[in-house]
């Protein structure tokens, strides 16, 4: 389990670096879920000394990242859809 959350984890921050160019909110998704995956590697490998709050933090973390990812899904869908900016993103100055 632990070397599938490195990959990912991995995996994650190199596509974080490809958000530089895009929004802002693809951004927050993707820090956010490099952050969350190196917390829960952290806490694989260390499962015997983590503690109860370091899991909640975890948590909190993870539900961060998923209502950005929320946010950000919704976001790019309804400005499709209307042809203008109902949410912003943030976009990026090139």
């Amino acid at each position: 389990m632990g070397a599938y959350l490195a990959m990912w984890g991995l995996f994650t921050a190199v596509m974080f670096i490809g958000t530089f160019r895009l929004n802002r909110a693809l951004q927050v998704v993707f820090g956010t879920l490099t952050v969350l995956f190196a917390l829960l590697a952290c806490e694989h490998f260390n499962s015997a000394n983590v503690s109860t709050g370091f899991k909640h933090f975890t948590g909190f973390e993870g539900l961060l990242c998923g209502f950005a990812a929320i946010y950000t899904g919704l976001a790019q869908v309804l400005n499709e859809l209307f042809g203008k900016i109902v949410l912003p993103l943030g976009m990026v100055k090139k």
